[in-house]
């Protein structure tokens, strides 16, 4: 037998690379309610995105999170969203940078 565990593995909706789950950050669609779940367990749909403002970027311009979570998402909502996304992306990059230290 393998010991090896199962890595999920997860699409960015901005440029379309496949990357292991954990190295992602997922956006959910909950009671109409959209918001980032950075333990990548809350019910209700997900879309995930690369921790890279160009991958943000990319999805925000094709409209890929409101066909992604199958849910039109008010330009106000998106406008919080990226500004929560971009602080997310900064945190994680400090942390990847720390890593590598």
């Amino acid at each position: 037998m393998s010991s090896r565990r199962h890595i999920p593995i997860r699409t960015c909706i901005g440029c379309g690379e496949k990357k292991p789950k954990r190295e992602m950050i997922r956006i959910v669609c909950q009671d109409e309610n959209i918001f980032i779940d950075p333990t990548g367990k809350a019910s209700g749909r997900g879309a995930y995105v690369c921790v890279n403002l160009n991958c943000l970027e990319e999805a925000i311009k094709k409209k890929a999170f409101s066909h992604a979570l199958k849910y039109h998402i008010p330009s106000e909502v998106l406008e919080k969203l990226k500004r929560d996304l971009h602080q997310e992306i900064l945190k994680r990059g400090e942390k990847d940078e720390k890593k590598n230290l």
